[in-house]
């Protein structure tokens, strides 16, 4: 018999009931992120399967970072500064595939730098090549403690020459029976067929989810303005809740929420979709964004708490 393929290795975290499981070589990514109490288990996002780790799967993962951009870039092509970005193509058979997705920190392994029982810092250096033309290095810190996980992103521009910028992370929820999403944005970009940017309104969608909305309701993909940095989740169903909360430069917020989906997602993000080519028509409070000189690093500070339920 043919032996399995080794596996990599995996940093596991405890305080109290709670359990993080980090997966370095998989795009520096969250695997699992759950408590447990009395021999229950309950996962605050969606865990990541065995075969899914085996394979590197970024998609498949609980979480995972969101660096040197966040969201799309159209047609996966950019200029910056007289440097062109060309990026292959993320999901070609998908009509928005071609529009370059989610940055180039999940595609990386990434190094554990540091590691106790209850935290953890993992690293990446990159070099410029034909994809982005910049070097730049990027670190994750997570800590948790008994009633929840604190982590803080930082994206360093190590070239010779300014640099686009942008951070954030893309954790997976269960969506359960009842789910309930409230949370304060200003506005919402209306996308196109393929999640791509429209126009920026403050629609019916925006008020529901500032009083409290059933996610089985919904059916989005979208990108949020003036985002209070602050969301919280209900699972009725379970009786349990969890809060979300975000620092500057994280002042926006996407909501992935396909109907009929197992799962959603609620993402702290500095920058809004195609950023880095709205950027010369809109302002930074309608796409955010960031232009690091160098040596310079943009940092953003996000966290999971557990709180009672709401519902």
């Amino acid at each position: 018999m043919r032996d399995d393929p080794p596996r990599d290795p995996l940093v596991e975290l405890a305080a109290g009931a709670l359990r993080l499981v980090l997966a370095p070589a998989a795009g520096g990514s969250i695997a699992a992120l759950h408590d447990l109490h009395e021999g229950r288990r309950f996962d605050w996002l969606r865990p990541a399967g065995v075969d899914d780790l085996a394979r590197r799967e970024p998609f498949a993962m609980a979480s995972f970072p969101l660096l040197p951009w966040c969201n799309r870039i159209r047609d996966s092509r950019a200029e910056v500064g007289g440097r062109r970005i060309s990026l292959p193509a993320t999901h070609p058979a998908r009509p928005s595939g071609r529009h370059a997705l989610h940055g180039l920190g999940l595609l990386q392994p990434w190094r554990v730098d540091a590691t106790s029982a209850t935290g953890a810092t993992l690293a990446l250096d990159f070099e410029a090549d034909d994809r982005w033309p910049w070097r730049f290095e990027a670190t994750q810190r997570f800590d948790v403690e008994p009633d929840g996980l604190r982590c803080a992103i930082t994206l360093t521009n190590r070239d010779s020459v300014p640099m686009p910028a942008g951070i954030g992370h893309h954790p997976y929820f269960p969506h359960r029976p009842g789910t309930r999403l409230t949370t304060g944005t200003a506005a919402m970009w209306r996308a196109d067929a393929e999640v791509m940017p429209l126009a920026l309104e403050a629609g019916d969608e925006v008020a529901r989810l500032r009083a409290g909305v059933r996610l089985d309701a919904l059916d989005l993909d979208n990108n949020f303005t003036g985002w209070e940095r602050r969301a919280q989740i209900d699972w009725p169903d379970a009786g349990r809740a969890l809060l979300l909360e975000a620092e500057s430069p994280l002042d926006f917020f996407v909501l992935y929420c396909p109907r009929g989906g197992g799962h959603f997602c609620a993402e702290p993000v500095s920058q809004c979709t195609d950023q880095i080519n709205l950027a010369p028509r809109f302002g930074p409070t309608q796409v955010g964004g960031a232009l690091l000189a160098p040596g310079e690093s943009l940092v953003g500070r996000w966290s999971l708490r557990s709180i009672a339920s709401a519902c």
